[in-house]
Formats: structure tokens, C-alpha cells, sequence
């Protein structure tokens, strides 16, 4: 169901340790991508990542943090063709200009006890103002949002492009790749599988309950007993959680989110390069669940950004009883974001 995008990233990743010089050039296009809040946590492993795509000839990197431009001369020592640059505050809007695809982890990361949802006074804001740059320098690049609460965060961006005129929901999107990873790996360890050939959609928001793992619908198709079946479902919806606890204060999910965000930007630029059949679940507006206003679902990715959303399918009666549970907090969150769009000035 899935594209072959994860796997693309695991051969990268083989032919980078091997030091394959003829990588940058053999699939080059003239792709600008924008990672706004490159110096941080997730910023700085998913720049990596992306420095390496021979798909990307221009890896344009904002932070307000003191080392970016030492991140930046970092990554320009990479031996591949794709050019990196330094962009901080003043500079958002070049950082943003005439890209393709503009990543978004800039934000507050989570800390013991604290939900996403935590995160909203802070983080929202940071997400309003990029989305205001994005709108009034490139409407017509895809935005890709990993900045927490991705729940309230997508729908303000969608209001500030619905204030300058701008919106198109083909165009904007939540990451919520890193939970399709997360039960993907978690799956493959409980049944013995080979994570390579797993997937498995998940559909909701991308916060605790919110978020749906359908084990019904997983491939290669497999049996759960209902103690698996509920354990599985609860770590894949607490597993960034897990993370921070383990870091002990010391940060949240980056490698993981990182390597996620990753995938879902390759994904999106083959789409752009014209690769048909290309399939990711993301947060994105939607009419799918009829009351809620965005909603994660597998989405074909196309040349213009979402082609068609894909849905979800037949589900099963847990995963009906999940459904119901998850939208009054999904619905409040996204209600949240609207209404602090709606009172910030234009």
C-alpha cells in the first residue's frame, strides 16, 4: 500500500556508508527544500539526511539558534551536489523563497510530564508566523509540519494562508509519518517479521489517543490476540513518550522524528518528480470523518501535493471504538489551533 520510499531511504542510508561518490549526480533535479528550524534536535539529523537526496539541489536551513550558520558549514562539508545555506532571524523569507517543499520542526520539543498539547502557547505561534512567511513568499510549495501539537499546528497554517488568500489543502500537511514507523517497528518485533515488508496505516491525529494504529488492516496481514491487539495500540499511541522518559529531561524524539520526516520529504519529491503510486498517511484537511475538519489518512502524494485522500477503509470494532474515543480531543485541538489563528492580527 505504502510507496517505495522507506526502502529508498534505507538504500541511501547503505550508500552513503559506502561512500558512493556518484550519488548527488545520478538522479539530480532542481529542487530547492527548506528546513525551518535546522539547528535543533530534529533539524540538524533530518538536514543530513536530506543533504544526501540527490533529489535536492538546494538545502536552505533557518534556525534562530547561534550555531546554525556552524550547522550550515557542517553539512556543506558533505561530499555531495546539493548546496546548503545559512539563514537566521530577519531571513525567513529567503530562507523560504522559491522552495518546493518547506519542512517545519521549529518549536519547543516535549519534556517529562509534558503532553503536545503543552506545547500550544509556545509553539503556535512559531508555526503562525512561518506559515505567514510561506504564504506571502511561496503559496505554492508544499508546508510539511512536524511542530507540535501537528494537531492544532496544521489548522492554524491553514488559516494563515486562508487570510492571505492563498489556501489550497493540496498544499499543507502534518507529518505524522514517525507513527507509521513506530508501529511498523513495533509489529515486526512482536510477530518476527521483517520490518521492511510491514506497514501499517495509521489514521487520526498524531497525540496519545488520537492516534489509530489499524492492526486490522496491517501487511503482511496478521493475527492479534486482544491483550496484543491493546498493548501494541497503547505503545504506538505512548511511544514518543516512552522516548522522553528515557531521555531523562534531556530531549524528545528526534532521531526517530528526524528519520520520519525524512521519508515523508522523499516521498513528496518523487511525487514531484512525477512517480506515480506514491502513498504516505499525513494530517490534512479532510471530509473523511464527517464533523472534523482535518484528519490523518494514507493520502497519494501527486506533482501538486495531495492527489487523493485514500481514506480508511473497514474497520474493526476496536478500532471503531478508537475512532469514536479520539475525535472529541481531536476536534478540540483542532478547534484550538483555528481559534488562535483567528485572534492573532493580520
Amino acid at each position: 500500500m505504502f510507496s517505495s520510499s522507506r526502502k529508498s531511504l534505507i538504500s541511501l542510508s547503505v550508500r552513503v556508508l559506502q561512500q558512493n561518490k556518484a550519488l548527488s549526480t545520478s538522479l539530480a533535479k532542481d529542487a530547492k527544500v527548506a528546513v525551518v528550524g535546522a539547528a535543533g534536535g530534529i533539524g540538524q539529523p533530518l538536514a543530513l539526511l536530506l543533504k544526501h537526496s540527490p533529489m535536492i539541489s538546494h538545502l536552505s536551513c533557518f534556525d534562530i539558534a547561534p550555531v546554525t550558520p556552524g550547522v550550515v558549514a557542517d553539512l556543506s562539508h558533505i561530499e555531495t551536489a546539493c548546496s546548503v545555506t545559512s539563514h537566521m532571524s530577519g531571513d525567513l523569507e529567503e530562507c523560504v523563497r522559491g522552495s518546493s517543499l518547506v519542512v517545519v520542526p521549529a518549536g519547543m520539543p516535549r519534556k517529562p510530564g509534558m503532553t503536545r498539547d503543552d506545547l500550544f502557547n509556545t509553539n503556535a505561534q512559531i508555526a503562525y508566523d512561518i506559515a505567514d512567511a510561506c504564504a506571502r513568499v511561496c503559496p505554492d510549495a508544499v508546508i510539511a509540519y512536524i511542530t507540535n501539537p501537528v494537531n492544532s499546528t496544521v489548522p492554524i497554517a491553514a488559516e494563515v494562508y486562508k487570510k492571505h488568500g492563498v489556501f489550497n489543502p493540496a498544499k499543507i500537511f502534518g507529518i505524522t509519518t514517525l507513527d507509521v514507523v513506530r508501529a511498523n517497528t513495533f509489529i515486526a518485533e512482536a510477530k518476527g517479521l521483517d520490518v521492511s515488508k510491514v506497514n501499517t496505516p495509521v489514521i487520526g491525529g498524531h497525540a496519545g489517543i488520537t492516534i489509530l494504529p489499524l492492526l486490522s488492516q496491517v501487511t503482511p496481514g496478521c493475527e492479534f490476540s486482544d491483550e496484543e491487539r491493546e498493548a501494541l495500540t497503547v505503545r504506538i499511541q505512548n511511544a514518543g513518550t516512552e522516548v522522553v522518559e528515557a531521555k531523562a529531561g534531556a530531549g524528545s524524539a528526534t532521531l526517530s522524528m528526524a528519520y520520519a520526516g525524512a521519508r515523508f520529504a522523499f516521498s513528496m519529491l518523487e511525487a514531484f518528480q512525477g512517480r506515480k503510486g506514491v502513498v504516505e498517511c499525513a494530517y490534512v484537511q479532510s471530509d473523511v470523518v464527517p464533523g472534523t475538519e482535518y484528519f490523518a489518512t494514507p493520502v497519494l502524494l501527486g506533482e501538486k501535493g495531495l492527489e487523493k485522500n485514500l481514506g480508511f477503509g473497514e474497520l474493526s470494532n476496536y478500532e471503531k471504538e478508537g475512532l469514536e474515543k479520539l475525535l472529541p480531543e481531536l476536534n478540540s485541538s483542532i478547534e484550538k489551533g483555528i481559534k488562535f489563528a483567528a485572534n492573532v492580527s493580520a
